[in-house]
């Protein structure tokens, strides 16, 4: 009496058990097990397939013998609420679980001491590379200060490296900007005005900067003649929105740089009696669910990407542990929302 690789008559499944029901070298199944080497999708997706039907589970404390990795990645963020990494989080987690690489997640709440004191435990667990990402897309300072860091992989994430060496993935606000305007354009609207959050930010700053120069390429101009920064939130919203009715009473659209601004100039809009979107449409950015849709209509918004960017980002990671980097910046584009706002 015969059986297959891996039933209970044969004992724990083996690696050359999952190659050989793949169809593929030892050293092929391997790769495709730890997210690294370039190979065809459906090649790896059979590795995948092969594990899941015998049941093979790695012996990582022999892996991490052998080949020298722990096969742990850090996550080191400043956005403690999550409202940005967690995207990015369960992006890179998606690219990294075909590899049974564990992630660690580390919370700096934007301080530098407490910063140092996760790389420093990162650096003990033997970390095999780690990824850096925030809430913001401005510019950071590269990952410094601790011994041994030099000596692993670091890849950041949507908040982009100063250090144009490194490796930086980050989502294109220049493209996300011309959709917003692109779409409203092509939906009649040519008295546009653009509320947005703080003009230190770099989100704000971009967005804002991107919008104005595809609206005089029309050629066209801001309805009320000038970009309207503020704060990140519906109460700025609300304010900008009264404010940019009376400077430009017939302003037909409203392209804001992010949703909760956007769902208080819709709340403006209703209290006005305004109808929104056949007198003036609404464009928000970031396309968080909780803002677009509780907004009154929902809101056309401006789709980040956020969990490509971590899936991208870990992707740049792994080909950086198998010692092929791509220092840069890698951008990742938007993608238009459409709802009823517009």
């Amino acid at each position: 009496m015969t059986s297959a690789p891996g039933s209970p008559l044969t004992g724990r499944a083996r690696l050359t058990d999952v190659a050989a029901l793949a169809g593929v070298s030892v050293g092929t199944a391997s790769k495709a097990l730890s997210g690294g080497g370039r190979m065809r999708p459906e090649t790896r997706q059979r590795v995948l397939d092969a594990v899941a039907a015998l049941g093979f589970r790695p012996n990582q404390q022999a892996q991490s013998l052998h080949t020298g990795r722990s096969w742990t990645v850090g996550l080191v963020t400043t956005d403690g609420i999550g409202r940005f990494s967690t995207p990015v989080l369960l992006g890179a987690e998606d690219a990294l679980g075909a590899g049974k690489i564990s992630v660690l997640m580390c919370d700096t709440r934007g301080d530098a001491i407490r910063e140092q004191h996760h790389l420093r435990t990162l650096l003990d667990r033997r970390v095999d590379g780690i990824i850096v990402t925030g809430r913001r897309t401005d510019a950071r300072a590269p990952l410094t200060g601790v011994t041994g860091l030099e000596s692993i992989p670091v890849v950041y994430a949507l908040s982009p490296s100063t250090d144009p060496a490194d490796t930086s993935v980050v989502s294109d606000d220049q493209g996300g900007a011309r959709l917003a305007m692109e779409h409203l354009l092509a939906t009649g609207r040519t008295r546009i005005a653009h509320v947005t959050g703080p003009e230190h930010h770099a989100a704000a700053r971009d967005r804002a900067r991107h919008a104005v120069a595809h609206l005089q390429a029309a050629p066209l101009g801001l309805s009320t003649g000038r970009v309207h920064f503020g704060e990140w939130s519906e109460a700025w919203g609300r304010r900008a929105a009264d404010a940019v009715l009376r400077t430009a009473p017939d302003t037909d659209a409203f392209f804001c740089g992010n949703d909760q601004i956007a769902r208080g100039v819709a709340d403006t809009l209703r209290e006005r009696g305004v109808d929104v979107p056949g007198d003036i449409a609404v464009v928000g950015y970031d396309n968080w669910d909780t803002m677009a849709l509780a907004s009154r209509p929902p809101l056309t918004t401006i789709d980040m990407n956020l969990a490509e960017i971590g899936r991208i980002a870990a992707l740049r990671l792994l080909e950086a542990i198998d010692a092929d980097a791509t220092p840069g910046v890698h951008t990742v584009p938007c993608r238009l929302v459409v709802r009823e706002s517009t």
